[in-house]
């Protein structure tokens, strides 16, 4: 009995102890600070895999506009497809992001992504190096730009993912436990290495297209393309191993996805009727009861459910207002650089051009982690929104400056200094959706916000097809102006649901001396 005595005590005390250490784990530690190597080889490889993304977006409108002169056709094409591929599949690929391992999902991304861009550019370079191939034989033209457009579109989409995980993803786990001036800052270095690609890549391919040639800028590309892709997935996976918090929620996600498969296996199964049963007791014809069963399997699609998931966040209305801003042509994208290139304007002054908005847009950069500090973030991206808007303003004005090559200078002035503007509402969009959106979702929420800036995106490709003459540029530039001011009215309308108010009119030091003066006034009478 005294042997059995203690061992119950020994077995009580063993008992205590394990309550104790899971208490002690389960209490919130201090996260480890970010080791500085770590976080410079994510940035390094998100501006490799950014760098490639954005010189394809830049040369294949002078492509496009190359194999077709005079028209707009083939570069709303390029684009509809690379959009309408996006808008299509962005929820799927957010779907797939979130229930992957991230091992997976950074291998697909870079071999899908390199491999693509670099068939995409091999594709290119036999269209330029046969200069007379559309008349010669036309049916290995339209072979070779089709092949151009899929690819290319495959790229996209696998740029998608590697966006999705970067940018909504790995930045927001790793800030977290630290300060939310973390987060802001790497939001900001992010989308700075983001806009340095954009600034770089159109001057220096715009430099070898003026100075060598198209085909030179084509098998640069290609061979970038080959390149990089080794060196991005040992910079990412090195992340990967040398952070712990990400691993952590790589064993969220697979213990999520698992979970998710099991729910799914031990869901009830109904049990069928006899034939001829069912039509009797409802009473439904068979082709109701079949378009039923059609509208339950689309309703219970990963499409639909992301949808759904999206549209359940309490930040819907500023993640639309976000995709109305591509709804455009008002950036230096492949209708705009088509149509400045056709209108005389040098390629290398349209690089540069693009290069200076890129420029600008890089301030925002800085420039928010100041705003955002002393505004908060909603109220910072009102004002961002409406200085954006103003710049716009100059585009409008030069459809009535009747010299062409002002009127194009106008155009890019006016876009250039709204990127400070536009930028800086996209990171303010995009720390709200980081900071109220959970976990589980945030890459469902990404891959539909992407989807429907694509589907956006797509509409102004399908107007560049209607309106493919570049003379009539000026009807694409007020319709997009007018999208512009949808989105600002979108995000008013969510700053005053939060708030009940739009500006702070006591904090204006004019109008309340101006007040003050009046109030005595009106009391005398």
């Amino acid at each position: 009995m005294e042997n059995e005595t203690e061992l119950r005590v020994v077995h009580q005390e063993e008992e205590q102890q394990q309550r104790e250490e899971g208490e002690e784990e389960a209490q919130p530690q201090n996260p480890p600070p970010l080791r500085r190597r770590f976080v410079i080889y994510l940035y390094v490889g998100y501006f490799l895999a950014r760098w490639s993304a954005r010189t394809w977006e830049f040369s294949v409108a002078l492509y496009m506009i190359h194999l077709w002169p005079n028209s707009l056709l083939l570069a709303a094409i390029y684009g509809a497809i690379e959009s309408g591929s996006t808008a299509i599949f962005g929820p799927i690929v957010g779907q797939w992001v979130e229930g992957m391992d991230y091992v997976k999902v950074l291998r697909l991304w870079l071999l899908f992504q390199n491999l693509s861009y670099t068939i995409a550019g091999g594709a290119v370079i036999k269209l330029l190096l046969v200069s007379d191939l559309k008349s010669r034989n036309l049916a290995v033209f339209a072979i070779l730009v089709v092949l151009t457009n899929v690819a290319g579109a495959i790229g996209v989409l696998s740029t998608l993912a590697g966006t999705i995980l970067i940018e909504r993803d790995w930045a927001v786990v790793m800030s977290e436990g630290h300060p939310p001036a973390v987060l802001t800052r790497m939001n900001s270095v992010i989308r700075g290495i983001d806009l340095s690609s954009k600034l770089l890549s159109p001057v220096i391919t715009g430099l070898i297209i003026s100075f060598v040639s198209l085909k030179a800028s084509a098998i640069t590309f290609a061979a970038w393309a080959t390149i990089t892709a080794w060196v991005e997935y040992w910079l990412f996976i090195s992340v990967y191993s040398g952070v712990p918090a990400i691993a952590r929620s790589n064993e969220r996600r697979i213990l999520r996805s698992r979970t998710k498969q099991v729910e799914g296996t031990d869901a009830p199964v109904s049990v069928s009727n006899a034939p001829g049963t069912e039509e009797s007791s409802t009473g439904n014809p068979p082709c109701r009861t079949g378009i039923r069963k059609i509208l339950n399997r689309v309703s219970k699609s990963s499409f639909v459910s992301a949808w759904r998931i999206y549209f359940n966040q309490e930040v819907v209305l500023p993640g639309v207002s976000l995709p109305l801003l591509f709804f455009t042509v008002l950036s230096f994208g492949t209708l705009m650089t088509a149509t400045l290139q056709w209108e005389g304007i040098p390629t290398y002054i349209i690089g540069i051009g693009r290069g200076i908005s890129a420029t600008v847009g890089l301030a925002a950069t800085l420039v928010y982690p100041l705003m955002q500090s002393r505004l908060s973030t909603l109220r910072t991206g009102l004002w961002s929104f409406w200085s954006q808007w103003s710049c716009l303003l100059v585009c409008v004005g030069s459809i009535w400056v009747k010299k062409d090559k002002i009127a194009s200078y106008m155009l890019m002035a006016g876009v250039a200094a709204s990127r400070l503007g536009l930028w800086m509402f996209d990171l303010s969009v995009i720390q709200q959706m980081q900071d109220l959106v959970s976990e589980s979702d945030r890459c469902v929420v990404g891959g539909v916000q992407n989807s429907l800036q694509s589907a956006l995106d797509l509409m102004a490709y399908l107007l560049g097809i209607i309106v493919s003459n570049p003379k009539d540029f000026w009807i694409l530039t007020l319709i997009s102006f007018s999208t512009v001011s949808l989105a600002g009215m979108l995000y008013t309308i969510h700053l005053y649901r939060i708030r009940n108010h739009i500006f702070h009119f006591e904090k204006i030091p004019l109008l309340n001396k101006c007040l003050f003066k009046l109030l005595p006034t009106r009391g005398n009478m």
